[in-house]
C-alpha cells in the first residue's frame, strides 16, 4: 500500500508555504515572492518552477541545498504543524486496520522523505508505515517513477517480485491515479481534497471512496475481498 500525504492523510494548512518562505530565505538570502502550484506534484518539480519564477536556474546537484533546507525548516515548524494541520478523518483507523490485515505499507510522495516522516509523525501516523521502501519527491518529478522506484525497494526488502495486482497506490489527485495506471498497479481514489470523485473515476481509479472514514470498504478494496469494476466507487 503507497500512501500519498497531503490531503489522503493530513492537511496542515497554509504552512507549506511557511516551509518553502523559510527554506528559500535560508538559501538565497531573498524572500519568497511567488510558489508553484503543489497540488499533486513532486519537491523537484515545484522546486525547479519555483526557481525559475525567481529567475533561478539549478542544476540537478544544485538542487540538494534546496531540498535540505526544506527538510531542515519542516523540522522546525514541527510544532506549528502539529498546531495548525490534522489528520483527516479516518486515517489513524485506515493505517491501524492495514496494518492489522498484514498489509506493509509504505508512501509514494511528492514530500521528501525527511518531511514526510516529519509530517506523519507530528500526527501519530509514522508507525505501521516503512519508510525505507517509499518513492519520495526529490526523486523525479514524474510520480509513476516514484511508483516504480518503491516497487524496487520493496521487491528487494522482501526478496519476491512486488508488482501489479500486490500494490495500491491510494491519492487524492488525478496525479496520483494515473501514476498507479502508468505503472499497472491498482489505486484507490480519494475524494478528500480538491478532485472530485468522477474526476478520480476518469483519471482510472479502481475504486474511489469519499473519504477514509469506512474502513472496511478501505480494506476490502485493497485486499479485493469482492468484484470490483473499474471505477466503482465503494
Amino acid at each position: 500500500m503507497l500512501w500519498d500525504i497531503d490531503q489522503t492523510l493530513i492537511t496542515i494548512g497554509g504552512l507549506s508555504r511557511r516551509i518553502y518562505e523559510r527554506a528559500f530565505l535560508q538559501v538565497t538570502a531573498q524572500p519568497l515572492r511567488e510558489l508553484a502550484d503543489m497540488s499533486g506534484r513532486t519537491e523537484r518539480a515545484i522546486l525547479r518552477e519555483t526557481l525559475v519564477l525567481h529567475g533561478l536556474r539549478v542544476d540537478d546537484d544544485g538542487l540538494q541545498v534546496y531540498f535540505d533546507a526544506i527538510a531542515d525548516a519542516a523540522e522546525h515548524l514541527r510544532a506549528e504543524i502539529k498546531q495548525a494541520g490534522y489528520a483527516l478523518p479516518g486515517a489513524v483507523e485506515a493505517i491501524r486496520a492495514l496494518t492489522a490485515a498484514g498489509i506493509a505499507q509504505s508512501v509514494v510522495t511528492g514530500n521528501l522523505k525527511r518531511v514526510s516522516i516529519t509530517k506523519l509523525s507530528a500526527f501519530g501516523l509514522a508507525e505501521g508505515i516503512d519508510f525505507e521502501i517509499g518513492g519520495y519527491g526529490d526523486e523525479s518529478e514524474d510520480r509513476a517513477l516514484l511508483v516504480k522506484q518503491a516497487m524496487r525497494r520493496a521487491s528487494h526488502s522482501c526478496g519476491h517480485d512486488v508488482s501489479g495486482d500486490r500494490v495500491v497506490v491510494i491519492g487524492d489527485t488525478v496525479h496520483d491515479i494515473r501514476a498507479a495506471r502508468d505503472t499497472g498497479v491498482r489505486s484507490v481514489g480519494v475524494a478528500s481534497g480538491r478532485t472530485a470523485a468522477a474526476d478520480l473515476a476518469d483519471a482510472g481509479a479502481t475504486v474511489v471512496l469519499a473519504d477514509l472514514t469506512d474502513t472496511t470498504a478501505l480494506v476490502d478494496a485493497v485486499l479485493m475481498r469482492k468484484p470490483v469494476r473499474p471505477h466503482q466507487s465503494a
